[in-house]
């Protein structure tokens, strides 16, 4: 089957944004679904063309990271969170696992991406994540992204209006493609909370997903052009105020394995590689925005 090149989403507006000194775009691969070891993974990822990695924070694999690291010269950003259903240890464990994961021994993480929260916590509770990592933020250097991710403070655009309004110095992890699956729309009519959230986005997972998922079963697909036409579309602006401003953006190939990866019945099998899928979002942001 002829699959398309990312021509057929060309942006020629975009070729009309200027970069500013300052701009540069770092893209990382994902160690979620890898099958292998820390060390071959970040072995695969620089042989691939990747500037760094994204893994969760864990102080087991530490070790072995930091030396594949600094073999490979990759930067490294972490995935911070907590998983308990009570607000009280779960903030604990939050602000444990962070300040471990930003205060390493061995490297500075190029930043730390964050679950924040729960969707059924109340706004001040989830609110204090956000102050925490925005003080902490300044204190170490490290810049802290909060994730739009379900089940999670941000799970939709509506739940992230009032944080995105009352809190100016929250920064994101744009994954919209769990608002698509949220909203049961490509978010036609969120524009606006869309474009707020564009506006205070420093990092973004490129997954694709649509009215009915959170992840296309191959990007390349002619089915889902339209889903990827406007994911490119809201990337376009990010990576256009990025430019402008002279900043630096982050992104992470975050197509994931089974079960996110749609799977053949009774086998489990994925219906496509997900690692080659990655490599080609890599390849055509480079193309794209480089």
């Amino acid at each position: 089957m002829a699959l398309p090149t990312m021509d057929a989403f060309a942006a020629p507006d975009l070729q009309k944004v200027q970069a500013a000194e300052g701009f540069s775009l770092k893209i990382m691969a994902p160690y979620w679904g890898f099958n292998g070891s820390v060390s071959a993974f970040c072995k695969k990822a620089k042989q691939d063309g990747y500037d760094g990695v994204e893994i969760l924070w864990s102080a087991e694999i530490a070790k072995e990271l930091f030396a594949a690291l600094k073999e490979h010269q990759l930067t490294v950003g972490f995935l911070c969170r907590g998983d308990e259903p009570n607000f009280g240890p779960h903030f604990t464990t939050f602000e444990k696992v962070l300040k471990a994961a930003v205060g390493n021994p061995y490297q500075k993480p190029l930043y730390i991406n964050v679950h924040s929260g729960k969707d059924f916590f109340t706004y001040e509770e989830n609110k204090k994540f956000i102050d925490f990592t925005v003080q902490y933020a300044k204190e170490t250097g490290v810049p802290i992204y909060h994730e739009t991710h379900r089940s999670r403070m941000l799970y939709s655009a509506p739940a992230s209006l009032r944080y995105l309004q009352e809190n100016p110095a929250l920064r994101l992890t744009l994954d919209i493609s769990h608002w698509c699956n949220v909203s049961e729309s490509m978010l036609e009519d969120q524009q606006g909370t869309v474009d707020l959230a564009i506006s205070r986005t420093d990092h973004v997972h490129s997954r694709v997903g649509h009215e009915e998922g959170p992840q296309v079963s191959d990007p390349r697909a002619p089915e889902w052009k339209a889903a990827v036409a406007a994911h490119f579309a809201w990337w376009d602006k990010v990576v256009a105020i990025k430019k402008q401003q002279g900043k630096m953006l982050t992104m992470l190939t975050e197509f994931g394995p089974p079960s996110y990866m749609p799977t053949l019945p009774f086998t489990n099998l994925p219906v496509a590689d997900q690692w080659g899928i990655n490599v080609y979002m890599m390849q055509a942001w480079k193309k794209r925005y480089l």
